[in-house]
């Protein structure tokens, strides 16, 4: 299993961004897929997860903000995050639960007030 997050960077308050992650080694389509963050000095914490059947569910601080998204064709997930805040500055991991927890590389999101 491989994932791989990018699309990270900094970004002023109120701006956007759109992450992606790669996955391969497993049947991406018929898994479900999620989004963690970690901030400096804070647990990480999961923001969005995504079915097979492409139901989602969102984390109480993101909701309305940030849509989780995916492509079954080209095995890549997404989150494309709006009104972004400077609380939200943190890696972002992609995270699949596939008889162990599988952790990509994250993405650094950085938001300035």
């Amino acid at each position: 299993v491989q994932l791989q997050a990018s699309g990270g960077g900094l970004v002023q308050a109120g701006g956007s961004l759109r992450l992606s992650c790669r996955a391969s080694g497993f049947m991406f389509r018929l898994n479900t897929m999620n989004w963690y963050r970690q901030a400096p000095g804070k647990q990480r914490e999961m923001v969005a997860t995504i079915t097979s059947g492409s139901n989602t569910k969102y984390a109480d601080f993101v909701k309305g903000r940030f849509t989780v998204s995916r492509d079954n064709v080209k095995n890549m997930l997404f989150l494309q995050m709006n009104s972004l805040e400077p609380e939200d500055t943190a890696v972002y991991l992609c995270h699949l639960n596939l008889s162990r927890n599988w952790w990509g590389r994250g993405t650094q999101v950085t938001v300035s007030s």
